[in-house]
């Protein structure tokens, strides 16, 4: 898909709600630095200083149409960036101009690090010939949840369920809580009807039996070795060709293609959004009639 094409996904409402509770919670109450900036118009370029993918400009448009600003991007969403890359200008009052910049650079730099992380690990699925779904987990950031599934979209990765409502989803508690993998998946298979699916997550060759036969529609081994993995697999799959096999825990983008196999439909690693490293951006005032150089300082 198209990265550019990603963002009609995004309620304009949802944006500027996003936009406008991470600017409160930067400044909640008097800016004193206005008073330092002034409010004469003025304008900055940002910087990509660090190589990787570039995702998040829907995010970064509605925090500084907040305060007044107005961008304009030189580089689309999902360009591969090599440093020193300029990226996009911003323009509007000194005073809202720096008001958004942190928490713009913030969420560019949080959803670009997922994206990066995502194209790496399709990358590494597919050298290893695999054609699966690699996909992240729910493993997000309290409040950030949409520009990380964003930028899991935008670096190629599927965004997997993006709530409790997405998926039904049994996993090992619910089916203590249950009284049993039978009992749990009957149940879930129950209140989805015909408008969700079922994963369970199990682990072991029997408890992936019992849940196929009571009507999962898939299977999520977690935690598995790679040596353990694909004889399971392979084993569900000869008695259920149709349900799904999903495989998670304990995956990096380093073992991932050890996880790769003709048994194995989706991938999921929490890591694409727990461990993925932002990257490095910056915004710099230049003055008007001049072209903008970048200039590295030392903190």
């Amino acid at each position: 898909m198209d990265p550019e094409g990603l963002a009609l996904l995004l309620p304009p409402a949802t944006l500027a709600a996003l936009a406008d509770s991470w600017l409160r919670e930067d400044c909640p109450g008097p800016n004193h630095a206005a008073l330092v900036t002034g409010a004469a118009p003025s304008q900055a370029v940002l910087w990509a200083k660090s190589p990787g993918v570039l995702a998040g400009r829907p995010f970064f448009d509605a925090i500084f149409a907040q305060v007044n600003c107005q961008v304009s991007w030189f580089l689309p969403e999902g360009t591969k960036l090599v440093p020193v890359a300029r990226v996009a200008e911003v323009r509007g009052p000194a005073h809202c101009l720096l008001l958004g910049e942190r928490v713009a650079l913030n969420t560019l730099a949080r959803c670009s690090g997922v994206a990066s992380a995502a194209a790496a690990a399709v990358e590494a699925a597919r050298d290893a010939g695999w054609t699966g779904h690699v996909a992240g987990t729910r493993k997000t950031t309290p409040g950030f949840r949409l520009a990380e599934k964003y930028g899991l979209l935008v670096g190629g990765a599927a965004a997997h369920r993006y709530d409790l409502g997405g998926l039904v989803m049994v996993k090992d508690n619910h089916v203590v809580a249950a009284g049993g993998v039978e009992k749990a998946v009957r149940g879930a298979r129950q209140v989805a009807d015909f408008a969700l699916k079922v994963e369970v997550e199990c682990g072991s060759l029997r408890e992936a039996v019992e849940a196929a036969e009571a009507g999962a529609d898939l299977v999520l081994l977690d935690n598995f070795k790679p040596e353990e993995l694909h004889p399971t697999a392979a084993a569900l799959k000869a008695r259920f060709p149709g349900v799904g096999v999903e495989a998670s825990g304990g995956i990096t983008l380093d073992n991932l293609p050890q996880f790769c196999g003709p048994h194995i439909d989706v991938i999921s690693l929490g890591m694409l959004t727990q461990a993925a490293p932002a990257l490095d951006f910056s915004l710099k005032l230049f003055a008007e009639g001049t072209s903008p150089v970048y200039r590295a300082y030392r903190s």
